[in-house]
């Protein structure tokens, strides 16, 4: 290489690295501003959360903030769990449309699960458990088609276990215990067949109101009604009995005073 060509690859590297790195994808941004906002972080675990970060939370497959993982820009992945995080969960994690993993467990989140997240069509990781969360479970989870993981474990989410989510097929861990979950455990997430994940009892115990397989059937919470029926006509039978014998010792009562009287009578009688 001449003079001239030192010279030139020399500008370039200096031109290049004068350039500031690429602002951050405006959905990324957007995300994580509304996020930050719908969290309260009472021990400062995620003090760099700050708009000037979130600017340009990524450097290449590199991030400087807390919880997040890059790929090629973009933000791929948030694991925020164990911080003692207060708030809701934003509706507008669906901007992070390259998210494959949102991991928020074992804080203090209350509120709904959003049904925005259908919009994380990348989403294979769904973490949301030992939090407060309450409402139903979005049946628009299902439209997220490469789903692995939905553990939403010891909250307090109520109503049915969605129908849909049987229909991800690449679910491979299911775990909605410890909840207030009611109705009957769809078919197609208690007895897979083939090479799809059996879930067990473990996946849906602690719904006290949530029956189905593979749960053990539920304990009867009163009589049968073959028992009521049996009852009812031990206790007639025992009425009858009762009232006859009573009947019985009226008239032998009757009949004996009877005979008393006309033995009077017969004494009183002059013989002929």
């Amino acid at each position: 290489m001449g003079v001239w060509g030192q010279i030139l690859a020399a500008a370039l590297l200096t031109f290049c690295a004068a350039l500031p790195f690429s602002a951050a994808d405006p959905n990324d941004e957007r995300c994580l501003t509304h996020l930050s906002e719908s969290l309260q972080d009472p021990f400062k675990n995620l003090q760099n959360w700050t708009k000037a970060v979130f600017a340009n939370p990524c450097q290449g497959f590199d991030s400087s903030l807390q919880g997040a993982t890059c790929n090629n820009g973009r933000i791929y992945k948030l694991s925020l769990s164990n911080l003692a995080l207060k708030g809701t969960i934003s509706p507008y994690l669906s901007n992070c449309t390259n998210l494959q993993a949102l991991d928020l467990s074992s804080n203090a989140l209350t509120g709904p699960i959003p049904p925005e997240l259908q919009y994380l069509v990348n989403l294979a990781v769904l973490n949301l458990s030992s939090n407060h969360l309450s409402g139903p479970i979005p049946e628009q989870l299902a439209l997220c088609a490469y789903l692995n993981v939905i553990d939403l474990h010891d909250n307090q989410l109520s109503g049915t276990i969605p129908q849909q989510l049987g229909l991800l097929v690449r679910l491979s861990v299911f775990d909605v215990s410890n909840n207030k979950l009611s109705g009957p455990i769809p078919a197609t997430l208690g007895n897979r067949s083939g090479n799809l994940p059996r879930f067990n009892a473990s996946s849906y115990e602690g719904n006290k109101d949530l029956y189905g397989y593979p749960l053990p059937p539920m304990k009867s919470k009163g009589l049968s009604v073959l028992a009521i029926v049996g009852i009812g006509l031990g206790s007639g039978f025992l009425s009858l009995v009762l009232s006859f014998t009573a009947v019985c010792m009226w008239l032998r009562v009757t009949e004996q005073k009877v005979e008393n009287e006309e033995g009077k009578i017969s004494q009183l009688m002059p013989d002929y």
